[in-house]
């Protein structure tokens, strides 16, 4: 059977959401399950081998993010840090208060954690208003809050400095989701120390696996149930697996080698597909429009479906996303959308892969940016609506 262009790695690919992993990482991993195998735990020499490497790892991965090694753990996903960092500040401070204030464009893992509220609102690029934010903060019976550095699914960064400065004030423990911007989004880095307690970031947005990356400052007030342990001890549940840590450091390093030729080139081809949704009759291009990661963009298109739309693209070798979630039974719209007050349905999100995963990204986004048109009045034509 043929193999279409989206059948093969890096070919077409335009939702790097969760890519391939960098091929100098990959090779890494390769190499690493041979000599790091054991668990890092264990005194015998292969474990403490594996521990060796693992130390070393962990010192590349916490520079990445601006703390210690002792300050990070390392976790199976993204989403596991998210909730481990969330829970440990709540179970500490749970004598202080239990309510967690979080915008509305956060991502759903921490707006379902037990507490979320008050839901902050959102203006039409996703930025959440800091104003509301204060006055919640200021309300009482607050155990932490959070904010993303940037949505990942339309793009926009948020005034981490000023609501960081605000939860100072208050006394309230900031954790700052950073899993879209480690990595991609250099121009924009925090500065950890003073502007959260707490920072998750994935390594999968760099070019490594799916590991989630926790990061709790020195000093923070951070906690699970259960007899007292180390710090490390606290925060992972059990011993990561080594080689995939080493991948994870590997790809960190690549990725900050290529830092500022990588990012301006996103930028620049983010800009191509800006402006080519934006000439297509009824579409528009969401999320603000400077001020902003480099590799995101969402468009959402009047009079067409955005998982039929995807059908489409795919057919033609593009592999993009949707910015609604397809659950087994029913399409959920994003609740990102929804909170902006923009159409939630007939959307396509396209996340850059890096340059080092997608050698042909500059020709797909070439492809996108031509065929958009076409595969947009072919799905109106095959759903039998019109353009006003």
């Amino acid at each position: 059977m043929a193999r279409t262009p989206s059948d093969l790695p890096g070919e077409g690919l335009l939702d790097a959401s969760r890519g391939p992993l960098d091929p100098v990482a990959a090779r890494t991993l390769e190499a690493a399950v041979a000599v790091a195998w054991a668990d890092p735990a264990h005194p015998h020499p292969p474990g403490r081998r594996a521990r060796a490497l693992l130390d070393t790892a962990r010192e590349v991965l916490a520079a990445a993010v601006g703390v210690r090694p002792e300050e990070l753990s390392v976790h199976a996903s993204a989403e596991s840090a998210l909730e481990l960092g969330l829970s440990g500040l709540r179970h500490a401070r749970r004598r202080v208060g239990h309510r967690v204030v979080a915008g509305a464009a956060e991502r759903s893992v921490l707006l379902l954690q037990p507490g979320t509220e008050p839901v902050i609102p959102v203006d039409a690029a996703g930025r959440v208003d800091v104003e509301a934010y204060a006055v919640a903060l200021g309300g009482g019976d607050v155990a932490a809050a959070v904010l993303q550095a940037a949505n990942a699914e339309v793009g926009t960064r948020q005034p981490v400095g000023t609501v960081g400065a605000r939860c100072r004030e208050a006394g309230v423990p900031l954790l700052l989701d950073a899993t879209a911007s480690v990595g991609r989004d250099w121009s924009a880095v925090t500065r950890f120390g003073e502007d959260a307690s707490v920072l998750v970031a994935d390594a999968a947005a760099f070019g490594g696996p799916p590991l989630g990356l926790l990061a709790v400052r020195a000093g923070t007030r951070w906690g699970l149930p259960g007899p007292r342990r180390t710090a490390e001890q606290g925060r992972e549940h059990a011993s990561p697996w080594v080689p995939l840590v080493l991948a994870a450091a590997e790809a960190w390093q690549q990725a900050a080698a290529a830092q500022d030729a990588e990012e301006r080139a996103a930028r620049d081809l983010v800009d191509r597909v800006r402006r080519a949704a934006a000439a297509v009759p009824d579409v528009e291009v969401v999320g603000d429009p400077d001020d902003r990661l480099p590799h995101v963009v969402t468009f959402s298109v009047l009079f067409a479906d955005g998982e039929v739309l995807l059908e489409e693209l795919a057919r033609r070798g593009l592999v993009v996303a949707s910015g609604s979630a397809c659950t087994s039974s029913a399409l959920r719209p994003s609740h990102v959308l929804a909170a902006m007050g923009v159409l939630t349905h007939g959307n396509v999100r396209v996340t850059l892969p890096l340059g080092s995963v997608s050698p042909t990204r500059g020709r797909d986004v070439a492809r996108l940016c031509q065929e958009l048109p076409d595969a947009v009045a072919a799905v109106r034509r095959r759903l039998g609506t019109g353009e006003l």
